[in-house]
């Protein structure tokens, strides 16, 4: 009940102009966003980068309204690509697809939002770079993994994301490896049907494992995104009967979750990167990151009532 409350929230304008004017808002958020500036988040990455850990950059935003908002978020994107480069960070860039223009497409072409995501795939792949692709809900999904494999023929800098709490997930993990495409693994924090997603926590884990192995024996290079120190040890556990290198995968996890976990992995060798958004358009995520888990939603009434 508590989740379904917080995913409401998280679509909500009437609850984000009311959340937002509380005074302990944007401190409750700082726990899991990094500030709403390009600065803001450089930081984070350096002090990330000091304890050994890589990142991803996400700058918040999706479902614009225009193109034109469509294209600012391209270019700002573009210039996260240039500061990774002028800094030397060891970065990556999330960016979703509704921020570059997927609602947009009045015949479901997806023309405007392909180029805007051509563009900073191209531009990663120039500098060496990386561009991994947000899912969102399942309303996107097949349009999300088309724009992604067509591009992947040209580009290899550019990798998927699955949900494991999807049924489908199985048959589109098979085909992003048939077709060489790296991939994030994730449980998924949408709010699906169940229909179309697995209903219970313990069944989502037993297909996230299942995927997991598949990554893994598939022996491309893939993300495991999860704080689930058992899955976690399932998955250090399964490379290493498969003779698999501590860096020939990596674990994700998200900005202020979990940091002992985080540290302990890197401690023990393992390649780790940490999900960094930032931007002003912070609210959404923030109420996701509490819907995950009820112990987020106590720390944020907390700060808020400070």
């Amino acid at each position: 009940m508590l989740r379904q409350f917080f995913l409401y929230l998280s679509r909500s304008k009437k609850a984000q102009r009311l959340l937002l004017s509380a005074p302990g808002a944007q401190r409750a958020a700082r726990q899991f966003i990094a500030g709403e500036t390009l600065a803001q988040a450089v930081a984070v990455v350096r002090g990330l980068e000091a304890r050994g850990m890589l990142a991803t950059l996400d700058h918040l935003g999706e479902n614009v309204t225009s193109l034109e908002q469509a294209a600012a978020a391209r270019d700002e994107y573009l210039e996260v690509l240039r500061e990774i480069v002028r800094s030397k960070l060891p970065a990556t860039i999330s960016v979703k697809l509704s921020q570059l223009g997927m609602d947009l497409s009045r015949d479901k072409s997806d023309d405007d939002c392909r180029r805007n995501l051509r563009a900073l795939v191209e531009c990663a792949q120039q500098i060496g770079d990386f561009v991994e692709v947000d899912m969102e809900g399942s309303a996107y999904t097949d349009r999300t993994l088309h724009i992604i494999t067509d591009l992947h023929q040209s580009f290899s800098a550019v990798g998927a994301v699955i949900q494991a709490y999807l049924y489908r997930s199985e048959n589109d993990v098979k085909e992003l490896i048939r077709h060489g495409v790296s991939i994030r693994l994730c449980k998924g924090a949408y709010n699906e049907p169940s229909t179309l997603a697995i209903p219970h926590k313990t069944e989502v884990d037993v297909n996230f494992l299942r995927l997991m192995r598949m990554l893994v024996e598939s022996r491309l290079y893939h993300r495991i995104a999860t704080h689930d120190p058992s899955i976690v040890e399932a998955t250090r556990r399964t490379a290493g009967e498969l003779g698999l290198s501590k860096d020939s995968f990596e674990f994700q996890m998200l900005y202020g979750v979990n940091r002992a976990l985080q540290q302990q992995l890197v401690e023990d060798g393992y390649r780790l990167r940490i999900y960094v958004p930032f931007g002003r358009a912070w609210f959404p995520y923030f109420m996701r990151r509490l819907a995950e888990r009820p112990a987020n939603a106590w720390f944020a009434l907390r700060s808020v009532l400070r």
